[in-house]
């Protein structure tokens, strides 16, 4: 019998910090910015990223999503409130509408200098943000046979975060430009499949002899077994602009890993389907989100995202329960009916045209929107 592991719960989330005249990325914030940061939130917490202009805030490990919540509103707050004294604001959202990646630089790390010289242009191109999730899943071999079945829901987890829908100023036609930008890094995209944790860790250590990674760090998958923590990481998500969303989504990312335990402890496992068709699904969450539905492989036909969820959350009900976190996983029905921040930044975009707006006016009523609901139910 395996021990049950502790589904503690922990939250990552990835800021561009803009200018609020502007409306711009801030290519060069001053470093005091992150110094006050820390001082008001206790010194660990808010990191630099691989950019200057981006700041990253993460959750003390907690017990349930509400706890996570709850930290995670007061990162943001000090974060929205620090900027502000700099006439910036950090902005929630997975790429800036109009901001150019050939302005950035990245931050003065070993790491970061590191990827930099090792990536060269892609490096720098990486304007993005995303939202982590770790989920405390002790046992080595377990996290292995957890992560090889929640590949299996990674697209929805894209499907209902999507908040990258313009490029350089473009509508880039995708919801989630975010990925396929990210995806120009190597050991990228859906995780792979292992038979044991043992097969796993001598390909990372074929790789360390050959001296091409340092550590399983620079593994990025969509999900990954952490190489710090005891934990998987969830990884495949956008920036959730609404805090809301981003706490609903923690929970049924800590829900599935529960019900799929419940089906090992059970003798049993989730549906075994190929990558290939897994990243079909993947893709159709990049190009359209959730509005074209998702592929359900069982029966060969596309389903309506509504009837996704509707079953997805009646099947994790009980681990909802154990889990203490059945109204924050009840949000994720709301996502379709207000949409994603991709659906409402092409929306605001769409309506201040349809006003009469200049295409760049346009795009700065946009940055407004990412900037207040960003700071909004903190």
């Amino acid at each position: 019998m395996v021990a049950r592991p502790s589904f503690t719960i922990g939250v990552e989330e990835e800021y561009l910090l803009v200018d609020r005249e502007t409306r711009d990325v801030v290519s060069e914030p001053p470093q005091s910015i992150l110094q006050h940061c820390r001082e008001l939130e206790g010194n660990r917490f808010v990191e630099p990223e691989l950019l200057r202009s981006q700041i990253e805030v993460n959750t003390r490990v907690c017990k349930t999503a509400a706890e996570a919540g709850d930290n995670l509103k007061e990162l943001r707050q000090i974060v929205v409130r620090t900027s502000k004294q700099y006439g910036m604001a950090p902005v929630a959202a997975s790429t800036h509408p109009f901001g150019r990646w050939q302005l950035q630089h990245h931050t003065p790390k070993q790491r970061y200098d590191m990827l930099t010289r090792d990536m060269r242009s892609l490096a720098k191109r990486v304007l993005v943000c995303g939202m982590h999730v770790h989920v405390g899943i002790e046992q080595n071999e377990l996290r292995i046979k957890l992560m090889n079945q929640f590949s299996h829901f990674l697209p929805l987890l894209l499907a209902l975060s999507t908040s990258s829908p313009f490029w350089e100023g473009q509508d880039s036609g995708l919801k989630s430009y975010r990925i396929p930008v990210f995806d120009g890094f190597p050991r990228t995209g859906l995780p792979e499949r292992y038979q044991s944790y043992a097969e796993y860790q001598n390909q990372v250590k074929t790789l360390r002899k050959a001296g091409v990674i340092d550590d399983p760090t620079v593994i990025w998958w969509d999900m990954r077994i952490s190489d710090r923590y005891p934990t998987l990481e969830m990884r495949i998500t956008d920036m959730c602009t609404d805090i809301n969303d981003a706490i609903a989504l923690a929970a049924l990312t800590q829900c599935l890993l529960h019900y799929l335990f419940r089906l090992h402890e059970s003798h049993m496992r989730w549906h075994d389907y190929h990558r290939f068709l897994v990243d079909q699904n993947r893709w159709r969450a990049i190009r359209y989100g959730y509005d074209q539905g998702m592929v359900d492989f069982s029966h060969a036909r596309v389903v309506s995202i509504d009837a996704v969820l509707q079953e997805l959350v009646a099947m994790v009900e009980h681990d909802a329960r154990e889990l203490q976190c059945q109204t924050e996983l009840e949000t994720v029905l709301t996502i379709p009916t207000r949409g994603t921040s991709a659906h409402q930044q092409l929306r605001i975009y769409q309506q201040a045209i349809d006003n009469g707006l200049s295409h760049e006016q346009a795009l700065n009523k946009v940055v407004d929107f990412l900037i207040e609901k960003t700071a909004e139910n903190l």
